[in-house]
């Protein structure tokens, strides 16, 4: 029983490691063909934006792509932190508020 905790403890220790590797991960998401492109953290933060001199004519075009471009970015940061910790436990889910 005592192995049984100390592997928890090691798969914890692990998971929690990998999550901060993931959380400081940098995706790129980007929209209009690369007219508006966002990088931001698997932990959801974003970190800068990049707009074409291109997409700069048409505002409301720009928001939108300023938009999609986000959440593109932000689904990748998803993706990345579900990929890492799926590697982590042979792809089983984990249950909620584990981490």
């Amino acid at each position: 029983m005592n192995n049984l905790g100390s592997m928890m403890q090691g798969l914890q220790q692990n998971m929690m490691r990998i999550k901060a590797e993931a959380e400081a991960a940098e995706v790129e998401g980007s929209a209009g063909g690369g007219l508006v492109t966002v990088v931001a953290t698997g932990g959801q933060q974003v970190l800068s934006v990049r707009i074409s001199p291109a997409a700069m004519d048409d505002r409301e075009m720009l928001e939108d792509l300023i938009v999609a471009a986000t959440n593109n970015a932000l689904t990748k940061g998803k993706e990345l932190m579900a990929q890492k910790l799926s590697a982590l436990t042979g792809g089983l889910p984990l249950p909620p508020g584990l981490l």
